[in-house]
This record gives C-alpha cells, sequence and structure tokens, in this order.
C-alpha cells in the first residue's frame, strides 16, 4: 500500500499481520478522498479514523491537508503499525493514537467537555458488523460530527439511522463507501 496523494504520495505504508485488519485498497482510497475533496471536506479539517486498523484512512487525510488526526484502534499490534506508518510518512506530528475500542472512546468523548467534535470521521468497522451495532456506532458519531461528514466504507448498505442524509454511495468491488451528513448538519461542508 501508498499514501495516493498529497505530501507523503508514493511513500510506502504496511498493514498489520493477519486477518484481523483489512486495509482500504488504494483504488478505493483514491476515489473517496477525490470525493471528499471535492466537498472540501479535507483541508484543515480535525478527522479521526474509528477502527485506523493500518492508519491508511486517517494517513491519506494528513497528507492531502487535513490539520489533525486521532487514530482509535483497540489493537495494541495495530497501533505499532500505525505509529510506524505515521513516522514513515512524516505526519506524526499531526497525530494521536489511542488504543481503545471505538464504542469506549465515543462514549468518553461524548461526555467529556470541551472541543470533541470533528470535522471529518472515517467509520470503517470490520465487515459483517450488524445493523444494530452500525446504528449504535452512527448515534454515537452524531454526537462529534454535529456539522462534520462522515465516511463510512462497509460490505453492504447500512441502514441510516432517522435524520441521517446519504450524500454520495459508491461501490468498489466488495466495498461500498458512503458519505453521510449527521442530522442537523445545517448543509454539506
Amino acid at each position: 500500500m501508498r499514501v495516493v496523494a498529497g505530501e507523503a504520495k508514493g511513500r510506502r505504508i504496511v498493514a498489520p499481520e493477519g486477518n484481523d485488519t483489512r486495509p482500504t485498497l488504494d483504488r478505493v482510497r483514491e476515489a473517496m478522498f477525490n470525493s471528499l475533496g471535492s466537498l472540501d471536506a479535507i483541508e484543515d479539517a480535525k478527522v479521526v479514523d474509528l477502527f485506523a486498523g493500518s492508519g491508511a484512512l486517517g494517513i491519506e487525510a494528513l497528507s492531502r491537508g487535513a490539520n489533525s488526526c486521532v487514530f482509535v484502534e483497540s489493537g495494541r499490534a495495530a497501533r505499532k503499525v500505525i505509529e510506524g506508518n505515521l513516522a514513515t510518512t512524516g505526519l506524526a506530528d499531526r497525530a494521536t493514537v489511542v488504543v481503545s475500542t471505538v464504542e469506549a472512546w465515543l462514549r468518553e468523548k461524548a461526555a467529556a467537555p470541551g472541543d470533541n467534535q470533528f470535522d471529518l470521521v472515517l467509520l470503517d468497522p470490520p465487515y459483517g458488523t450488524s445493523d444494530e451495532v452500525w446504528v449504535s456506532l452512527l448515534s454515537e458519531v452524531e454526537r462529534i460530527a454535529t456539522n462534520g461528514v462522515v465516511v463510512i466504507e462497509s460490505d453492504r448498505s447500512i441502514p441510516l439511522p432517522i435524520g441521517w442524509d446519504a450524500q454520495k454511495e459508491k461501490r468498489y468491488g466488495g466495498t461500498l463507501v458512503s458519505v453521510i451528513f449527521p442530522p442537523d448538519n445545517p448543509e454539506p461542508v
């Protein structure tokens, strides 16, 4: 895998060993971020990469001009890979890597006072995640992305909670990428 565009373009990144992580293919990342670029959703954005795996999505956002990115991943081995990828790309100074389950991190952020809003949320849980879990995740994400853009990567169409707006949806082989907006988002970025 390589960073597709931006300041770290062409730099090689790796994925954690084993089958627990499913890295987003370069061509899917390229299309996803080109679409986000057309929405002006990346430049200077505060980003969170949930279920970060290799960190490829957050690293792509940083490379393309995001201001900062929080990488949330429960696997300690994946954390080391993310940190290595950030060092390789020279983007570590704008990144924070958190070892936590996504659900626990979202609950903590929603309950904490302060600036817990993100402009761009990258949400890529394991394929096969149940509809119930998706609805729960999006309900929590809504609290941290009030005026943000949310990108979900899945193996199928996900039922959105009431009020969410599906802006774009595109299939790449077995991967479906959806750009969605939380309720009460006054207008797309």
